[in-house]
């Protein structure tokens, strides 16, 4: 899993990539971009709740810090670190 800490700023945006049901869960940054594999289905709102999940820990933060901006049905999300 990539370590993302340096993103943890107060206020920062974070913009993701989700890709649901992968095969293997992870976080990586390409070319600039954060992408979260999830093995989650994209529906009620799983796939989302796993990719906060698994951005706040490869930020090194609580999940309950990262509010979605935007992106809640999208695979391109917005969070924000509270």
């Amino acid at each position: 899993m990539t370590d993302l800490s340096h993103l943890a700023r107060p206020s920062a945006m974070i913009a993701i990539r989700v890709t649901p049901n992968a095969r293997r869960p992870g976080v990586e940054l390409v070319e600039e971009q954060i992408r979260v594999a999830v093995t989650e289905t994209p529906e009620a709102g799983k796939a989302t709740e796993a990719a906060r999940a698994a951005l706040a820990k490869a930020m090194g933060v609580a999940k309950t810090r990262l509010t979605l901006v935007r992106g809640a049905t999208a695979r391109d999300k917005l969070f924000r670190l509270d």
